[in-house]
């Protein structure tokens, strides 16, 4: 009996096992069916959103991109104007760093320049023997800066001779002089000489000559001189305008243009010194100095006093060096031809070249030399002097500089027909000074 009910037992827990089972399975394939069914009918899930949601999404979401373009567009153009305002505000701080520098540089040079009379070089010379000792006759010259004016450095490169050219300046005023002026260099051979065009009538002529010349840059104070101003105050420009060609490291002849060429003065200069100049005396003593005694009877036994003389420099024809001494020279006499009272150029390039130092004032260090009166020919020379003495008569002069007589174009015409042309009296006809 006990048999037969665990044989019964087991058949009822086989039976419960397989009907669960297919509860199972049948549960498994309704889920799977409306999962298919689910899937059918809400392809998009139950919980997505509504289509105008998803549109206002969208549209949000591109209002916000377009907002982040156009700020980032408002923001560039911010941001290169800010670059172009620092690039020129850096522009200017560095040019006035140049000039802090220079005017530094100026300042330590002056400084110092009593001690190197002294001392030139690291080591101490000692003095030779009694007769031998000689001192330095020339200063270095200035480190070259292009950057104070390209253009023209452009074109001395293309116009100078080893760093040096002639140099006049020339508005419409004196415009037949420059002709002959540039006809005799031309004849001569002379290759660097440059005419500094102060107005177009200038540069125009210059240009259908094939003449060298440098317009300036506008500058309204002294183009106002430039093109209206007298001969004397046309010369007292000179002085700013040949500070840049100094400050390019150029060696410069300048030259008035009423003046004959008849040689090159390049195989004549010495280049011992700052300034070479022609000068306005008209013999030995009056060119190179003298001592001249001043008396005066009331002081008895000391009425005679010695003084040194020497006539001036004439400001219309000399070599410069680029030099420090040179330059300082140039800055002084632009200085006081700026200021009131009125005074003529060559007076003041005199005062600044030749007044020592002295209680209130110091004295320009600069070595100087006088030209051959004879090869560097002032009209007092040639028409006083040379023209009525048969041997002074066969020298041929490098220049004539036509300085002591307002009648200078004719005079200038009968120069070259003396020297160039062999007529010889072309020059009789004239007094040996001016007619009032």
């Amino acid at each position: 009996m006990a048999g037969v009910r665990r044989d019964g037992s087991l058949m009822r827990e086989k039976g419960g096992h397989s009907l669960r089972g297919s509860r199972i399975a049948a549960a498994v394939a309704i889920g799977v069916l409306l999962g298919c069914v689910c899937a059918f009918a809400f392809p998009n899930g139950f919980f997505s959103p509504a289509p105008s949601m998803r549109n206002r999404r969208l549209s949000k979401s591109d209002l916000e991109i377009g907002s982040l373009s156009c700020e980032s567009s408002e923001k560039i153009s911010m941001l290169k104007t800010d670059i172009m305002g620092l690039t020129e505000k850096n522009a200017e701080l560095k040019k006035q760093v140049r000039d802090l520098t220079e005017k530094l540089r100026l300042v330590e040079q002056g400084k110092g320049h009593a001690q190197e009379q002294y001392v030139v070089s690291d080591k101490q010379p000692k003095a030779g023997p009694f007769g031998t000792v000689k001192s330095l006759r020339t200063l270095p010259t200035v480190l070259p800066d292009e950057s104070v004016n390209p253009r023209l450095a452009k074109l001395l490169e293309k116009v100078a001779v080893r760093k040096e050219l002639i140099v006049a300046l020339a508005n419409s005023n004196v415009q037949s002089m420059l002709e002959v002026w540039y006809t005799s260099i031309k004849k001569v051979g002379i290759p660097n000489y440059l005419v500094v065009a102060l107005d177009d009538g200038i540069a125009n002529l210059c240009q259908s000559n094939s003449v060298p010349f440098y317009k300036r840059d506008p500058n309204e104070g002294i183009d106002s001189v430039a093109k209206t101003g007298t001969n004397h105050a046309v010369s007292g420009l000179k002085f700013r305008i040949l500070r840049e060609f100094l400050q390019l490291g150029y060696s410069i002849l300048l030259s008035d243009v009423d003046i004959v060429y008849l040689q090159n003065p390049f195989d004549h200069l010495h280049r011992d010194s700052d300034v070479e100049s022609m000068s306005d005396g008209h013999n030995n003593m009056t060119a190179y100095g003298y001592n001249d005694v001043f008396d005066e009877p009331a002081m008895g036994w000391a009425r005679y006093a010695h003084t040194m003389r020497i006539w001036v420099y004439n400001s219309g024809f000399f070599y410069i060096r680029p030099t420090i001494p040179s330059i300082e020279l140039l800055d002084r006499v632009a200085e006081r031809l700026s200021r009131p009272p009125p005074a003529w150029d060559q007076a003041v390039f005199n005062e600044e070249l030749f007044f020592p130092s002295h209680p209130g004032y110091v004295g320009l260090h600069a070595a100087k030399r006088t030209l051959d009166m004879y090869l560097f020919m002032n009209s007092k020379v040639l028409f006083k002097t040379v023209r009525k003495d048969a041997n002074l008569k066969k020298l041929m002069p490098v220049i004539v500089h036509v300085n002591y007589h307002p009648d200078k174009l004719p005079r200038m015409k009968a120069v070259v027909e003396f020297y160039v042309n062999g007529k010889k009296d072309a020059l009789d006809p004239f007094p040996d000074g001016s007619d009032w």
